[in-house]
């Protein structure tokens, strides 16, 4: 087979192959490329999903005729100096883009360079280029882009929907928008704005109204910032409280040097830093802003530069995991507002009232109408009633246990004061604005967890000896499974030997759990060695395993509490780390503010 060079033509639409995936991936090259120029705000026009027009407008510096003949050359770009490809400080490269966008598409530019008094375009059809010409426009750039891939309808069939197409458009400016929060951004699709987004100042204030708009308002009131740095790399942003999550990652949002990513380092380290706050499955709201010397990343490892890839990956991956541990740490009491607003909206729900919308307003009045009424002059019904109404004076039964004053300050805690405990399980607590329902179980799950944590970093975890030693028949493999792991057991507080073939005897409890379900204990952890930690990974997994024991010697459901046991267990979760979820990453409590009970009653 004879060797030959291949033409520019195809040359370029090689590169268009490799970099033009859908029409998004124009998109966002020309937002890259007017972000790069200055711009203060930045239009999107798409049509037909972006195959028959891609139009982006830009404010920035805009170009002369000559950067406008050099622009659309290969190989050609404003973006590197002294062609050091290690130094790269913007987002793309103008003289890679836009010859293979135009070598399968019609490309036309017009730009206005800052401060100039004339106006230029230039034309490519389908790698045919047209000399440059006057043009009208007020200033900064101007592209077009129409019948994309005309020059190879191959790809078309493998697009898909036009609005799959529209809302992989929307994700990459939505990407760039959370990146650049000083910039405007404006997507029309069609023929209406799809998304708008009015410039914010440069600070963490900023940035969160930004994210709030792209995110969604839950994620602004469950937002905690995340900022901190080591050895030349910063990082910066907001992570949700664990309690605000989803099934699926499409809410992590990661940028390093203002460049939207998806890196399966990064990632791994968001699930580290989470830890055990999460349910399995889950997934936290979190957009993260890592910026550092372009000399230790590389950002050449993809054509699109989606991925990275750091010179120093374990300092990296190490910041990101303590950053943002810290900051949940720091919040770790706060009450998620997503919870609150579901239970108001299930209370809403369920309470609603029937009846025509007449009746409905007419007894919503007369709800707000004072308690007590006027008796009436005349005898009837109103004289029947009326005694009833006089005595809601009067207690109707023994509330000594409510009528304790509530110690100074307390109310002012996080979690308030307790008030009651509702089924032997829920625990109602008030403070000065809100009323706090604690699961009693859930809460005292993580307290006992937090508690193992600490012994186990210490050295090892108190133990208690049974008067009587338990025997428990288990299955052989069973048996086999924790008198293999009875070492690594002996240093999280239960000491247990083989008994025969199908059973063990257990000497030795933590002391930290109390009375408990000794069977039930060692049955789940016999079961969890099996099925998760396979030959060797109990070392790992040992915070694993103390998680199955808080569970177990947590305040159980059921348990009737005294005023002075509810409060303690209050206080001690306003101490605690992450005592806002249990080890299985459910919430631990709401909070319910008055503000909200009161639109429930229609107080407000």
């Amino acid at each position: 087979m004879l060797i030959r060079q291949l033409t520019p033509e195809t040359i370029n639409r090689i590169a268009a192959g490799e970099v033009i995936e859908r029409p998004a991936s124009v998109v966002k090259e020309l937002v890259e490329n007017a972000i790069d120029a200055g711009a203060q705000n930045i239009e999107v026009v798409t049509a037909s999903g972006g195959l028959s027009l891609i139009r982006v407008s830009d404010d920035g510096l805009g170009m002369t005729a000559v950067d406008l003949a050099l622009c659309i050359e290969r190989h050609a770009t404003s973006k590197l100096t002294d062609e050091d490809l290690f130094d790269i400080r913007s987002l793309g490269f103008r003289g890679e883009a836009l010859p293979s966008i135009g070598s399968i598409a019609r490309l036309e530019i017009a730009s206005r360079a800052r401060g100039a008094s004339e106006a230029f375009s230039i034309i490519v059809d389908k790698g045919r280029k047209a000399p440059e010409r006057p043009a009208v426009i007020n200033r900064g750039t101007r592209i077009e882009v129409t019948d994309l891939f005309s020059a190879t309808p191959a790809r078309l069939k493998f697009l898909k929907s036009e609005r799959a197409e529209n809302q992989a458009t929307a994700d990459v400016v939505k990407r760039l928008a959370m990146a650049h929060p000083e910039i405007g951004f404006t997507l029309v699709m069609g023929e209406r704005a799809s998304l708008k987004y009015p410039p914010q100042e440069v600070s963490p204030d900023g940035l969160l109204q930004r994210l709030a708009r792209i995110m969604g308002r839950d994620f602004q009131a469950d937002a905690v910032e995340v900022a901190g740095g080591r050895d030349g790399v910063r990082i910066a942003g907001f992570v949700g409280l664990p309690t605000l999550n989803r099934g699926d990652p499409s809410q992590q949002f990661l940028f390093v040097n203002g460049r939207p990513v998806k890196d399966r380092l990064l990632i791994g380290a968001l699930r580290a830093a989470y830890g055990d706050t999460l349910p399995r499955g889950r997934y936290p709201y979190v957009a993260l802003f890592i910026d550092l010397e372009p000399r230790d990343v590389d950002v050449n490892v993809h054509p699109a530069k989606t991925e990275v890839r750091f010179k120093d990956a374990g300092a990296v991956r190490g910041l990101v995991v303590g950053a943002v541990r810290h900051a949940l740490e720091q919040s770790a009491n706060r009450a998620s507002a997503q919870g609150g607003k579901e239970t108001i909206g299930a209370f809403s729900a369920s309470g609603r009232p029937s009846g025509p919308p007449s009746a409905v307003a007419s007894r919503g009045s007369a709800q707000r109408r004072p308690a007590r009424m006027a008796p009436s002059a005349r005898g009837g019904f109103s004289e029947s009633w009326q005694a009833p109404f006089e005595e809601l004076d009067a207690t109707s039964a023994n509330t000594a246990a409510n009528s304790e004053p509530v110690a100074e300050g307390v109310q002012d805690k996080p979690l308030g004061a307790a008030r009651a405990q509702l089924h032997e399980t829920y625990i109602l607590a008030q403070t000065h604005d809100a009323v706090v329902i604690v699961d009693q179980h859930a809460a005292h799950e993580r307290l006992v967890f937090e508690r193992l944590k600490n012994m186990l970093s210490s050295g090892g975890v108190a133990r208690q000896g049974l008067l009587i030693p338990e025997v428990i028949e288990l299955a052989p493999e069973e048996v086999e499974a924790l008198v293999g792991r009875a070492e690594e057991l002996a240093s999280l507080g239960l000491v247990i030997d083989g008994f025969g073939a199908e059973a063990v005897v257990v000497r030795e409890v933590p002391a930290l759990l109390g009375p408990c379900d000794t069977k039930g204990l060692v049955r789940d952890l016999a079961a969890e060695i099996l099925q998760e930690l396979g030959p060797g990974a109990l070392t790992d997994r040992l915070e694993s395993v103390a998680s199955r024991m808080a569970c177990h010697g947590s305040v159980r459901a059921g348990r009737r509490l005294t005023p002075e046991e509810m409060n303690a267990l209050l206080r001690e979760m306003e101490a605690t780390p992450f005592s806002g979820q249990c080890n299985h990453g459910r919430p631990t409590y709401v909070e319910l503010k008055l503000s909200d009970i009161e639109r429930l009653f229609g107080r407000r």
